[in-house]
C-alpha cells in the first residue's frame, strides 16, 4: 500500500497496513503504527513515532527539526498517539534539547495550516481550528477547542475543556473550563457549551460558574484570595480541585 512515487527510508518502521500516498517522503527514524494513512505529498522526518490510525492530509509536515535557534542538531523527538487527524499544511516540530519530546496525544483534530512547535504538549480530544498556532513549550490539556487563527505565546498553558474565540492572542494561562477571546485574550465566562458536550453535570457546571465569579467578578480579590475562597466556600469536587491547582501553579499568570 505504498505508492510507487513515495520515498520510504530503509530505516523507517512502517506497519504493513499503512497507506502511503503519492509523493510522500518518510525519513530515517520514523515509526508509523497500524492503520496510518498518508494521503499525498506528506513529509515525515525522524526521530518521530506515530501510533495507530493517524491520518495525514496533503502537505502535512511532521518531525522536522525545531525552529528554535538554540538547537544544535542533537537527537530530539516527536511522539504522536492514536486516531489523530492532521489536515493540510499542518506542521509539527521536534523538541529542542537532547532527549526532549514534543508530544501530541490521541483523538485530536488539527485543522489546516495549524502549527505545533517544539516542546509542546497536547492532550487528547483537542480541536485546533484552521491556522491555530502554538509557540514553543505550550501545554494544551484535554478537550480544548482553539478557534481559528488563535496564537498562543511560549510557555502558556490552556486548561482542560477551555476554548478560545477566533483570532485570539493568548499571552497568559487560560484556566480549565473557561472561554477566552480577544487581543490580548481575556476570559469572558465559563465554556458552558463545551462542558455540556463533555458530559459535565448541571450541578458541577453551577459550581464552576460560582468559582469563575470569585476569580473574575468579585471586587477586591486577588487570585490567591479567590482560590482560597473557592476551596473554603464551594463543595469540594474534582473539577474545582483541578481549577484551583491549575491557577495556583501558573507561572505566567492567568488571563483576566
Amino acid at each position: 500500500m505504498i505508492h510507487k512515487t513515495a520515498i520510504v527510508h530503509r530505516d523507517a518502521e512502517v506497519a504493513e497496513d499503512c497507506e502511503i500516498g503519492p509523493y510522500c517522503v518518510i525519513g530515517s527514524g520514523v515509526t508509523l503504527g497500524a492503520g496510518c494513512r498518508l494521503h499525498s505529498h506528506v513529509v515525515l522526518e525522524g526521530p518521530m513515532r506515530a501510533g495507530e490510525h493517524n491520518e495525514f492530509f496533503p502537505f502535512c509536515c511532521a518531525g522536522q527539526k525545531t525552529q528554535d535557534l538554540k538547537y544544535k542538531e542533537e537527537p530530539t523527538h516527536l511522539v504522536i498517539g492514536d486516531h489523530n487527524v492532521f489536515r493540510e499544511f499542518v506542521t509539527l516540530h521536534r523538541a529542542t534539547s537532547p532527549g526532549d519530546r514534543t508530544v501530541v496525544g490521541s483523538h485530536n483534530a488539527i485543522l489546516a495550516y495549524s502549527h505545533i512547535a517544539h516542546d509542546c504538549i497536547v492532550g487528547d480530544h483537542v480541536i485546533m481550528s484552521n491556522n491555530a498556532t502554538l509557540a514553543g513549550h505550550v501545554t494544551v490539556e484535554d478537550r480544548v477547542v482553539l478557534g481559528g487563527f488563535t496564537a498562543i505565546h511560549q510557555f502558556c498553558r490552556i486548561g482542560a475543556m477551555a476554548n478560545t474565540g477566533g483570532c485570539s492572542k493568548v499571552v497568559q494561562d487560560i484556566p480549565p473550563f473557561m472561554t477566552a477571546d480577544g487581543n490580548p485574550a481575556q476570559v469572558r465566562t465559563i465554556n458552558k457549551v463545551g462542558l455540556e458536550r463533555n458530559g459535565v453535570t448541571q450541578e458541577a457546571r453551577h459550581q464552576i460558574l460560582a468559582a469563575y465569579k470569585l476569580l473574575y467578578r468579585e471586587d477586591g480579590l486577588n487570585v490567591a484570595d479567590a482560590v482560597e475562597r473557592i476551596r473554603k466556600e464551594l463543595p469540594p469536587s474534582e473539577g474545582l480541585q483541578r481549577l484551583c491547582d491549575f491557577v495556583s501553579a501558573s507561572k505566567r499568570g492567568i488571563s483576566r
